[in-house]
């Protein structure tokens, strides 16, 4: 059956989803743009996350994401440290989240609802999270924080989430 693992991570963590939904597929003018703008903010997160590793830059708690699609556009989840962390990063107007927020708005005000857009953010406390991986490569939450075997926080999901101390 394979290695059996949970995740790593103690302590709090963040969950946030974003998504966007084409409702007009002959309105790429409008949807285009915010498309385009996902890849280069994660790719930002991710070069911070690096560099933050080095020392050269303050860090600001993202571990990882995961880029899903469906019918009508993607979604994408991530893992924070923190939800202040989400909005340090999202508020920041030298990084590329808040430009590309006040673009999609003004494209959105002459689109007529062409594209939509949403948002999930789940605070979770220290001892709120359970996992586990059996036979694969970490994904997930073990992906973003690193993964232990099952066995030294219990065999079982109930025991998995009550061995957390926070």
């Amino acid at each position: 059956m394979g290695d059996r693992t949970t995740h790593a991570h103690t302590g709090e963590l963040a969950v946030f989803l974003i998504g966007m939904r084409i409702n007009a597929v002959w309105r790429p003018d409008l949807w285009g743009p915010t498309i385009a703008a996902m890849r280069p903010m994660l790719t930002e997160l991710y070069e911070n996350k690096a560099a933050a590793r080095a020392g050269d830059v303050p860090w600001w708690g993202f571990y990882d994401a995961r880029t899903m699609v469906d019918g009508r556009g993607p979604t994408v989840l991530q893992y924070w440290r923190s939800v202040d962390d989400i909005y340090a990063y999202a508020n920041d107007t030298e990084l590329r989240h808040r430009p590309a927020w006040g673009a999609f708005y003004r494209r959105a005000r002459r689109g007529d609802g062409a594209v939509g857009i949403w948002h999930e953010t789940y605070r979770i406390p220290a001892g709120g999270h359970e996992s586990i991986y059996t036979g694969m490569a970490p994904t997930g939450l073990a992906r973003a924080t690193g993964s232990v075997p099952v066995a030294r926080r219990g065999e079982r999901a109930r025991e998995r989430i009550a061995s957390w101390k926070g």
